[in-house]
This record gives structure tokens, C-alpha cells and sequence, in this order.
């Protein structure tokens, strides 16, 4: 039987340590300590090659159960639809009214840290409800 894979979900963005921290406040995740030798990510950053200051950042669960996030910048901007997204569970358990309730609760508290809304997907015979939404550089990710 294979082992079971820890692994990390990186993204693609023009400022890396911005996105890694609207992400921690979403996901209740932290950055973890800067390398050692170093007292802060600042000084690590500074540390860095010119063209590597401010190309990446991390944030982590501090469970350590989630996967880490990466945050990489990239020269080109996003322009299609994403091919794989974030599912934020903040419904689980909940059904009807209760579920959307929880979820325009939490959109709520997202739209004030940046996050866009893009619609609101009803329940159907097949699906409950869930919000569909933009992080701060236009990634799509789905309150569920």
C-alpha cells in the first residue's frame, strides 16, 4: 500500500507575503518562524539576492495537519479561470437556511479583508449551497 503524501498547494501571484496573509486570516493559519539566524522574514528577505527579495512566502496550519501554503511571484498576471481551487468548509453539517446563513457570515467577514464575491449557488436537488469567491488577486476559491 503507498504511504500517504504530505504536500503543499502553491500559487501563483504578484505579491506573495499580501496574498499568504489575507490566506492566513482566512484559513486560521500562521507564518511560520523565519529561518534561523534570522529574527524576522524581513531580515531573511533582505538577506536575498535583489531579485529574490519578496518572491515568496508561506503560511502554514498550525495543527499541522492542512497542507502549507506556498506563495510565488510570477511575472504574469492571472487571465483565465483557475484549473484547481480552494473549498473553504465553513458549512459543514448544515443544510438549507442554517448552511446559508454560515456561509453569508463568513463572505461577510472575507469581503472586509479583500475578497470578492462572485455569486451565490443555491441548493439544489444534487448540491447544497456555497458562495463562490476571489481572493485579493483574483484567484477563485468556494465558500462550502
Amino acid at each position: 500500500m503507498p504511504s500517504i503524501k504530505k504536500f503543499q498547494v502553491t500559487f501563483d501571484c504578484a505579491d506573495p507575503e499580501r496574498v499568504a496573509r489575507f490566506w492566513c486570516e482566512v484559513l486560521g493559519y500562521v507564518v511560520p518562524p523565519p529561518p534561523d539566524g534570522f529574527a524576522t522574514w524581513d531580515d531573511y528577505d533582505r538577506s536575498l539576492p535583489p531579485e529574490r527579495q519578496g518572491a515568496g512566502f508561506v503560511c502554514q496550519d498550525p495543527t499541522g495537519e492542512g497542507p502549507r501554503l506556498y506563495f510565488q511571484r510570477v511575472p504574469e498576471g492571472k487571465v483565465v479561470k483557475n484549473r484547481v481551487h480552494l473549498d473553504v468548509r465553513v458549512g459543514t453539517g448544515l443544510v438549507g437556511e442554517e448552511r446559508l446563513a454560515a456561509l453569508q457570515a463568513e463572505c461577510t467577514r472575507l469581503l472586509a479583508l479583500g475578497a470578492v464575491r462572485e455569486r451565490v449557488l443555491l441548493a439544489d436537488e444534487y448540491n447544497e449551497s456555497c458562495i463562490v469567491m476571489q481572493d485579493i488577486e483574483g484567484n477563485e476559491f468556494c465558500l462550502d
